[in-house]
């Protein structure tokens, strides 16, 4: 259970973990889940809340060595995560081996780090692909569970400003272009460097690959300080009004003209040197109003920059409303963004009843204790340089959805109250308005979701074992799949949400041209019918890697008809491009999938692949 108890606690989290996006965080009862922009391969796994971590009988055991030595890699953390266990971490010994005991039966994922190695997860033989599952059965103990780490690459360079001169404390991050949210796009890759005094900058363990690598001045310190101490009014200082973009190498505030670095295996590339672009920075100030006509007290204002081109983790600038409602964003670069407005009352409402906060506003007159209405504000704003003053931006509390989740005629599952519904945007890149909390569930399936606002799926997570979301229709209408549009202040009812314990499995193996089995592949499973492809959150696509046995499973597709294809590699996610789909659909074989039913598919690895 996490308490924080001033402003500066909260700082302290963000500090710890990261600014967190919607995409990155969601806060879920009493546990928050949170997936890394890049560094580790594989995130953390937590259990739902009530759920106890199992035991069994089975064990596993394996060891970690150098890739190019053979040699035994000491002391790497060796994390096995499953459904039943969440995450559990062990360290190799002198001679690299680890052993894990009393695991229950089911499907584990086995990952591997070490300082100056990259990270790999077992049955991993290629950069940017999924590591193979372990299935274990009660008691079985598997003693070969091997990974062998190759060497981390290294980028490295300078940072300096029009000058020449060394800009010290830039955050500086690889990136690679990625299939993420609907369309191809810039997204972080691997650990983030920070420059020292001399402007030098050392990103290591990274995998062999190409990246485009940019620097900022803007990092998480700035961002604390702004909350702290950002209130409209005061003195003010003798700062100019220039300062630097995002730059990408070797100097360009653009992605679209960045240019792409390259780097084997181990190898360090030390010439990656960065200058800088000068920019007029904007100062952005307003008031913000809640729905009420009164000022919006205290409230958190971030500045997010758009996500067309590039996925950028870190706001543009921060800031809390004074006693008036005012607030001021200093030193803005040139861009395009979305102006958030969030009332601290509504956030630590929506986080859930044990997430509770002491605060006062930035001016430090607001009230100990918030009120507890969530309101809300999103407007974009264009920053070409010039300061932009007098915004009034007019809060909301959004819409209200209030539904039901029924089993049919069976009785309630176990963890039935846990289940918690939440409504994502449809277009994250419109309104990328952070989804805080949701929805619990109450014993008698009732819950509300508020705060909605624009087109929204519903998702429902910490679901029971062995249950899926059938359908979930808004006044009779299904909506499962393309959601429904809210209007601010229009609350809504009559959502259903319906479950099945009907569930689908797919499962099978794979042969070579000569009928030889396989134990290293992907298998992608997507709809028959292209409109599926680009639906939000698509449910319809998936992608499995074959168990130590060489079988690949999937679980809980929606029926339906489906193609699937076996190839030899394809980077995670990349399987998601609806581009790459229409190409493996020539090559692909094509079944149905009934409701309730689990389908064998004995599949041959697609030529070319």
């Amino acid at each position: 259970m996490l308490k924080t108890r001033s402003l500066a606690a909260v700082c302290t989290l963000s500090l710890g973990s990261g600014f967190l996006s919607a995409a990155q965080a969601q806060v879920v009862g009493q546990t928050i889940q949170v997936v890394r922009p890049g560094g580790d391969a594989a995130p953390m796994q937590m259990l739902p809340p009530g759920r106890q971590a199992k035991t069994g009988t089975g064990g596993l055991r394996g060891r970690i060595i150098a890739n190019d030595t053979g040699a035994a890699v000491r002391r790497a953390q060796v994390r096995i995560s499953g459904p039943d266990i969440g995450t559990k971490t062990a360290l190799t010994d002198a001679q690299g081996r680890y052993e894990f005991r009393d695991l229950p039966a089911g499907r584990f994922t086995v990952t591997v780090s070490k300082s100056g190695f990259v990270t790999m997860q077992y049955g991993q033989n290629r950069p940017y692909e999924p590591g193979r599952p372990i299935e274990l059965a009660e008691a079985q103990k598997m003693d070969k569970a091997d990974v062998s780490l190759p060497r981390g690459s290294v980028i490295a360079g300078r940072v300096v400003d029009e000058f020449g001169e060394a800009v010290a404390e830039a955050e500086v991050t690889a990136m690679r272009m990625q299939f993420t949210n609907g369309r191809r796009r810039l997204t972080p890759s691997g650990r983030n460097g920070s420059t020292n005094d001399l402007g030098q900058f050392r990103i290591y363990g990274l995998a062999p690959g190409e990246y485009y690598v940019s620097a900022t001045l803007r990092n998480m310190n700035m961002m604390v300080m702004d909350l702290m101490g950002g209130a409209a009014g005061g003195p003010s200082g003798s700062n100019q009004n220039s300062g630097y973009a995002a730059t990408y190498y070797p100097s360009t505030p653009s992605p679209g003209e960045a240019q792409r670095v390259a780097v084997a295996v181990g190898q360090e590339l030390t010439s990656v040197d960065i200058q800088l672009q000068p920019v007029r920075l904007a100062k952005i100030s307003g008031n913000a109003i809640g729905s009420d006509g009164k000022p919006m007290t205290g409230a958190m204002v971030m500045l997010m920059p758009a996500t067309r081109d590039a996925m950028m983790f870190m706001p543009g600038g921060t800031a809390r409303t004074d006693k008036d409602g005012a607030f001021t964003l200093t030193g803005v670069t040139p861009g395009e963004y979305s102006l958030q407005v969030q009332s601290m009352g509504g956030m630590i409402q929506a986080a859930g009843a044990n997430v509770s906060f002491t605060f006062r506003t930035a001016d430090g007159t607001g009230p100990a204790t918030p009120e507890q209405t969530r309101e809300f504000a999103v407007t974009s704003v264009n920053v070409a340089g010039e300061d932009i003053t007098g915004m009034v931006v007019v809060g909301t509390r959004g819409a209200k959805v209030t539904g039901t989740i029924s089993v049919g005629s069976s009785a309630k599952p176990e963890g039935f109250t846990n289940m918690r519904v939440t409504a994502p945007p449809v277009d994250v890149d419109s309104n990328p308005m952070p989804v805080f909390g949701g929805s619990n569930i109450k014993d008698t399936g009732a819950f509300e979701v508020e705060g909605l606002i624009g087109q929204r799926v519903f998702r429902v997570g910490n679901l029971p074992k062995g249950w899926v979301v059938k359908q979930i229709r808004l006044n009779g209408e299904d909506v499962t799949d393309k959601g429904a549009e809210f209007k601010p202040g229009e609350d809504v009812s009559g959502l259903e949400i319906e479950l099945t314990n009907r569930t689908t499995a797919i499962n099978g193996g794979v042969t070579d041209g000569n009928g030889q089995a396989l134990k290293d592949f992907t298998v992608v499973v997507f709809a028959d019918d292209q409109s599926k492809w680009t639906m939000p959150l698509t449910r319809w696509t998936a992608s499995s890697r074959p168990d130590q046995e060489g079988r690949f499973k999937f679980a809980n597709l929606p029926p339906g008809g489906y193609y699937a294809i076996a190839v030899e590699y394809v980077a995670q996610g990349e399987w998601s491009d609806p581009e790459w789909l229409a190409r493996a659909a020539r090559k692909a074989t094509r079944f149905t999938l009934d409701e309730g039913a689990t389908k064998v598919l004995e599949l041959k690895l697609a030529a070319g692949s």
